[in-house]
């Protein structure tokens, strides 16, 4: 039986990030599941945990894949690059973290 593999960001934004680029990665990361073959579900945005434990981290991206080759596939996609430039350009912390389920 092949693994899903479950894709996590976590990120800290900087001070500085305007609303404009939180609103067009939400634009983006909400047209992954349609423009990337192999996914499977997409979830995103702020913590909605009771628990305060997130780190200081204020946003994730959770992404289920079929397999670790359609992540692996997505990692180059042309869709991906946009989602990775602002996260890139507006974190001040970041985590990524792949498990098989």
């Amino acid at each position: 039986m092949t693994e899903r593999i479950v894709h996590v960001v976590l990120v800290r934004w900087k001070d500085e990030v305007p609303d404009a680029a939180l609103a067009e990665l939400d634009s983006l990361v909400g047209g992954l599941a349609v423009a990337v073959p192999g996914v499977v579900d997409v979830a995103w945005g702020r913590s909605v945990s009771p628990e305060g434990l997130e780190a200081g981290f204020e946003w994730g991206l959770v992404l289920t894949f079929a397999d670790a080759a359609a992540r692996d596939g997505y990692l180059p996609h042309p869709a991906h690059r946009p989602v990775a430039d602002i996260i890139g350009r507006w974190n001040a912390a970041l985590a990524v973290f792949d498990v098989a389920a």
